[in-house]
């Protein structure tokens, strides 16, 4: 392997870099990529963005299977990236590591809890990187940064080796520079398609609820994106998603996910005591508090809410909505403003979070020099076709890939 690459952003864990050379041959060969720092590198600490976590347990004994897969086809690791706590944040800061710089909007947050894979990647240090994606932890870096990125259908990658957060909904997502590198990621890591799902997508849908929810900034930027996908798959059909309101969405999500949350990680936490950062820590204790009859509640919703997307989605539509509904948010905002931001932004995030749907999100915009992501949502299963059909939009908007 070469002299590891320097590291002006910030982007890898502090330290050592965890280095493999992948084989010498297959469809990645010749890629670097870097894994964030909850997966498993046999030989290396997993630090899950925590020094107690890594305190309190031992150096992995084996490769997480979803890298060994991309070393097996070739791509060469280049290092672990730094992560939100516990992966429990949008913003991607870290008091213990340090907060990785946004390379597209250097005095904004890079966005979490895949921070430091989004900016390896934005920043050109490998070519594409694996990163997680619970509540919106792939998605919103990619849009924050301007890169690519997926949260594939839930349990289409395997995540053995990986530290959870909420397992029922987490997903391993990953970015790049470039659609068609992004594509051919999705052809080592993805399966095969069912037959029901190996058709063309169509028709487009424009979902109401997260276009109003954007900053109208955000949604000028994304006219262009709304445009090309019009050209590729039709005029897009106006359909509501959530007549309950996004508000109601994010807290269900909420809710559903901190008893989730608890139950994972909670018994570490109650034994260890450990040191936490700002905002993690009250989400910790959020998640404790979480009532079971509110949860209950929130888990009935989300039946019914996938039941929903289920059959909206099923004869292949597509779905485009903004990723986020504003640009990064600038460094050093007040704790509460990020929290508006965080339940606005989770109230969109959670339409495939809750569905289990696959989502990639394309950098086809800028607000104020910051970029936005406009996301395209398939049914499940349909990841394939979905990123085949990213790879189209950007060649037609003219964006790497």
């Amino acid at each position: 392997m070469p002299d590891s690459p320097p590291d002006p952003v910030g982007a890898f864990v502090p330290g050592p870099r965890a280095e493999i050379a992948g084989a010498p041959d297959g469809p990645l060969a010749g890629l670097g990529f870097a894994v964030k720092d909850l997966y498993d590198v046999a030989g290396w600490p997993t630090t899950y963005g925590n020094p107690d976590w890594e305190r309190t347990h031992p150096v992995a004994a084996a490769t997480a299977p979803c890298v060994a897969a991309l070393l097996e086809a070739g791509a060469s690791l280049r290092g672990k990236t730094r992560t939100v706590e516990l992966a429990y944040g949008l913003t991607g800061e870290n008091v213990w590591h340090g907060t990785p710089l946004n390379p597209a909007a250097p005095d904004r947050f890079p966005g979490g809890s895949s921070c430091g894979s989004a900016a390896a990647v934005a920043a050109g240090l490998v070519a594409f990187a694996l990163g997680s994606d619970t509540a919106g932890s792939v998605r919103i870096p990619a849009s924050y940064c301007g890169v690519f990125g997926i949260r594939p259908s839930w349990g289409a990658v395997n995540l053995a080796g990986a530290c959870a957060l909420g397992p029922s909904f987490d997903t391993a997502g990953w970015f790049a520079a470039d659609a068609a590198v992004l594509a051919r990621v999705g052809e080592v890591l993805l399966p095969d398609p069912a037959p029901a799902c190996a058709g063309p997508l169509g028709p487009l849908l424009k979902a109401e609820e997260p276009w109003i929810n954007a900053e109208p900034g955000t949604a000028r930027a994304l006219g262009r994106g709304m445009e090309a996908a019009e050209e590729l798959l039709g005029r897009a059909l106006q359909v509501t998603l959530a007549p309950e309101g996004l508000d109601q969405l994010y807290e269900h999500f909420r809710c559903a996910q901190a008893q989730e949350v608890w139950a994972t990680l909670g018994s570490w936490i109650e034994a260890t005591r450990p040191r936490l950062g700002p905002g993690v820590r009250e989400r910790f204790e959020a998640a404790k508090a979480m009532e079971p009859a509110r949860a209950a509640a929130a888990r009935a919703f989300r039946r019914r809410f996938r039941a929903r997307m289920e059959a909206l989605l099923a004869g292949g539509a597509v779905l485009a909505y903004p990723t986020s509904p504003v640009p990064a948010p600038r460094l050093g905002i007040p704790l509460g403003e990020q929290n508006a931001i965080r339940e606005r932004t989770i109230g969109v995030t959670a339409i495939a979070g809750f569905a289990g749907l696959p989502e990639v999100t394309l950098p086809v915009g800028r607000v104020e020099g910051a970029p936005v992501g406009l996301s395209l949502v398939a049914g499940a299963g349909r990841d394939r076709a979905l990123l085949a059909l990213a790879a189209r939009l950007a060649r037609a908007l003219g964006l790497p890939g």
